[in-house]
């Protein structure tokens, strides 16, 4: 039998964060896919004989990642607000249940500390994606370069 603390137990917590923001995923991913798929240069690489696989991988998903990583990265400041949620309703210890007992305590200077640590992570986790997309698109630093 799995003990508290064991990875079977983050299962349902996880699928409860995971599936609000997979829906927006999804059809961003779609959507991104789609609009490069009618791209010239895929024209070009299929009709210089490129196999469907080598398209996708090496001319497609490049250039459909740009906006996926702005979704990832506002994405990830939902994920920290949603624990709030997740964690008081699996009794999981955590950043969001302390939030929700100092609530509770009225202990503001916890509640104060714990919502800049939220707020800190949500523009780093930002911050962090637009260097992924500046990586991943060297156009874009050019760009904010000028």
């Amino acid at each position: 039998m799995a003990g508290s603390g064991s990875p079977a137990h983050l299962v349902l917590p996880a699928l409860t964060l995971a599936a609000g923001m997979s829906g927006i995923l999804v059809r961003m991913t779609r959507a991104a896919l789609l609009e490069t798929l009618s791209d010239d240069y895929v024209r070009t690489a299929r009709a210089k004989g490129a196999s469907p696989l080598r398209v996708i991988v090496r001319h497609v998903l490049p250039n459909a990642a740009t906006p996926l990583l702005s979704v990832i990265g506002l994405q990830l400041g939902a994920v920290l607000a949603g624990s709030v949620v997740t964690e008081t309703i699996f009794a999981w210890p955590g950043l969001g249940r302390l939030v929700v007992e100092a609530i509770q305590a009225r202990d503001y200077p916890v509640v104060q500390g714990a919502v800049l640590v939220i707020a800190t992570t949500t523009v780093l986790a930002n911050l962090a994606a637009d260097l992924a997309q500046a990586l991943v698109d060297p156009r874009l630093a050019d760009q904010e370069a000028r």
